[in-house]
């Protein structure tokens, strides 16, 4: 996949609502998110850096109406509404295919930004990267484009695994596709048989875990999205149970105790999301800026939970990895 450069362009004056022209200390935007506020402390300090790039300070000439769906998918159609209704100058949206829908669907006229994990032109967001039609934008990592990458890397770990459980989530089913469609040439090339579990719920994440006993797999691939994210600690602490090596999407999975994570930089994704909105609320049109392609992407190694596996880590991940966690 080719690294695309941060892409800075210079707007005209917008067509959009006159709350989105200049900056003052009434200027409000709407930030919608699929999960909750707890874990994205970093990630939500990368957001307002880049609105800081814009001259955007929240609390001092800014405000931010934060509604967040605690996971509640249900939800973010109200949620969207609700922000539409107070007249957000912009709606930045982060958590998946359903918070994006959710922010289109409720409007045509105010911008929104977003943050998605696959091809947005896939997933019906926008229909040109170089120059989104209507008023949506935002940045994708092509997070399943990653999925070759995060294999190898796990084979790289451990050379004898024949066999790797791949846990999807059915409930996106378009990114879901992508992902085990990314694995199947790789997989083949190395010899790897991939056995796919499906979860949507807690309940259903045990399930696909208690088939372990039964048929035991040599590693696990958690695929990516937002469900997955937030159940992050419930995931790390089955694969430590069952004593299963397991490679993630996000660094977040690391941090509580993952073993391997490999994957766009959530904080710098936040932060070109945040120049974004900034830019938008200095008067630039969505047309005119083009959806960007991450650019930075973080290897994390948590060597304890290696150590607990009784693994040994070779020397290359180590020397390439941005994150070693003792």
């Amino acid at each position: 996949m080719r690294r695309r450069e941060f892409i800075t362009l210079l707007g005209g004056a917008a067509a959009w609502p006159l709350a989105a022209r200049g900056q003052s200390s009434s200027t409000v935007i709407g930030f919608l998110g699929s999960q909750s506020a707890e874990g994205f402390n970093e990630p939500m300090r990368g957001f307002r850096q880049g609105l800081r790039h814009s001259g955007y300070v929240e609390g001092e000439n800014l405000r931010i109406e934060y509604r967040w769906a605690e996971n509640q998918t249900d939800r973010l159609p109200a949620l969207a509404a609700d922000l539409v209704s107070r007249r957000v100058a912009a709606i930045a949206s982060v958590g998946g295919p359903p918070v994006v829908w959710a922010a289109k669907a409720a409007t045509s006229t105010i911008p929104v930004v977003f943050i998605t994990g696959d091809d947005p032109i896939r997933l019906g967001f926008v229909t040109n990267l170089a120059r989104p039609e209507g008023n949506l934008t935002g940045v994708s990592f092509f997070n399943a484009e990653l999925a070759p990458k995060r294999l190898a890397l796990l084979r790289e770990l451990l050379p004898a695994a024949a066999r790797v459980a791949v846990l999807v989530n059915p409930a996106i089913g378009v990114i879901s596709e992508a992902t085990l469609k990314d694995l199947e040439q790789p997989a083949r090339a190395m010899g790897i048989q991939l056995q796919v579990l499906s979860a949507s719920t807690n309940r259903e994440i045990s399930a696909a875990f208690d088939s372990f006993e039964r048929e035991r797999p040599d590693a696990l691939f958690v695929g990516p999205g937002s469900f997955f994210l937030s159940r992050r600690v419930q995931l790390v602490h089955l694969a430590t149970r069952h004593a299963i090596p397991a490679v993630y999407a996000e660094r977040d999975y690391v941090e509580v105790g993952g073993l391997m994570s490999y994957g766009a930089s959530l904080t710098e994704a936040f932060r070109q999301m945040g120049v974004y909105a900034g830019r938008i609320l200095r008067g630039t049109q969505p047309a005119d800026l083009p959806v960007l392609r991450a650019t930075k992407f973080e290897l994390a190694i948590n060597a304890e939970t290696a150590r607990l596996l009784r693994l040994t880590i070779p020397p290359t991940l180590l020397a390439t990895a941005d994150q070693v966690i003792e």
